[in-house]
């Protein structure tokens, strides 16, 4: 057992030599690691962050009927222009027969009032004729019989209405609809023969046609919390329409919102910036778009990629690049860092444009001089 034994340990002994042999062979053979080098670069530096949002117009306004009933007769289509005051549909009112029958009913109120004004009227004329009776009193009278004419006619316009949706005193008729602005038609979601329900202070009424005025346009997007304080009003944007390829439209940003909202666990800020269109161009409301938002910019300064600096493991602050000095030696040299668009990096101290710069792996996809 005792000789067993100490073959095996031989054995394993001589693997441990034989491993540890090979081991030091590979590394006395193994070719030196060559690395590359960059040199710096001059180039266009933007810093900017993106706002994503929807293109709308500025002036949007639903037109509503001021009267019940059902739509006898349309006179536009979505995507037509229009003009303030053109008419956009007829109204064929449905008479109530509740109201008609209040109608009806103040409008005898209304003449039995009349006629008991009159005949006192009629009674006291001769007695202020005669000086019986004060001037004061008589005048009160004729202002008692003024006042129940007005409300007798008052009570006649109020059949009319009930009964035709239109008044005679009006100059118009209530139960046709007018745009009342200048613009687009953007939408006519009812038909002909639909019922619409007017507008009032209990309900918001049914929408005729959605009109706005498409030569004034915004672009309504949101921004990160984190990104929101960096931004100002009169800063210039740059917006990239999904639905228009290679197409760009200037805008600057005029409001940021006071208060963020929760999106997806992340705070986010209302923005919007007016769109400048150039003659000729035409942007659909409902468009999504994202808007570059400038943050920075510099022309034609000296810059690497972003992916050769290096950080301090002490102190963090502390920026460094590794410049060649000699064939595939190195040495550590401290940088002052400027604006960064992600990925290039604008360098204000600490290197020279034939400076070769140790590259420690191979470019990242997307990362490239400008």
């Amino acid at each position: 057992m005792k000789r067993i034994f100490l073959g095996i340990l031989v054995l394993l002994l001589l693997a441990g030599f034989g491993w540890l042999a090979n081991y030091f062979w590979k590394q006395a053979h193994t070719d030196p690691i060559t690395y590359k080098t960059e040199t710096p670069f001059l180039t266009d530096i933007v810093k900017k962050t993106v706002a994503t949002g929807s293109i709308v117009p500025r002036r949007e306004v639903q037109i509503k009927p001021q009267v019940s009933g059902i739509v006898e007769e349309l006179f536009v289509e979505a995507g037509e222009p229009i003009k303030e005051g053109q008419l956009i549909a007829r109204i064929r009112t449905v008479a109530n027969a509740a109201n008609v029958n209040n109608a009806q009913n103040q409008i005898q109120a209304a003449r039995v009032a009349l006629e008991t004004a009159q005949t006192e009227l009629n009674r006291q004329r001769p007695l202020f004729e005669q000086k019986v009776i004060a001037e004061q009193e008589y005048n009160r009278l004729l202002a008692d019989v003024r006042a129940k004419k007005q409300a007798l006619n008052a009570a006649e316009n109020d059949l009319q209405i009930a009964q035709r949706g239109a008044s005679r005193n009006t100059g118009g008729a209530s139960n046709t609809v007018r745009s009342t602005i200048t613009g687009l038609v953007l939408d006519v979601p009812i038909k002909v023969g639909s019922s619409v329900v007017e507008r009032n202070n209990f309900n918001e009424g049914t929408t005729i046609a959605a009109i706005a005025d498409m030569k004034s346009l915004v672009f309504e997007g949101k921004v990160d919390e984190s990104e929101v304080g960096k931004v100002r009003e009169g800063m210039d944007l740059n917006l990239t329409v999904g639905a228009l390829e290679g197409e760009n439209f200037p805008a600057t940003l005029e409001y940021i919102a006071p208060k963020g909202i929760t999106e997806e666990g992340a705070i986010k800020f209302q923005v919007r910036a007016n769109v400048r269109l150039k003659p000729g161009q035409f942007l659909r409301a409902g468009y999504s778009a994202n808007g570059d938002i400038v943050l920075g910019r510099r022309k034609q300064v000296l810059a690497i990629r972003e992916s050769l600096l290096q950080f301090g493991k002490i102190n963090k602050d502390s920026v460094f690049v590794e410049v060649q000095t000699a064939p595939q030696q190195f040495q550590k040299r401290l940088i002052k860092t400027g604006l960064s668009d992600g990925i290039n990096v604008e360098v204000l101290s600490g290197l020279k444009k034939d400076d070769q710069i140790k590259v420690l792996g191979p470019p990242a996809e997307g990362e490239k001089k400008g």
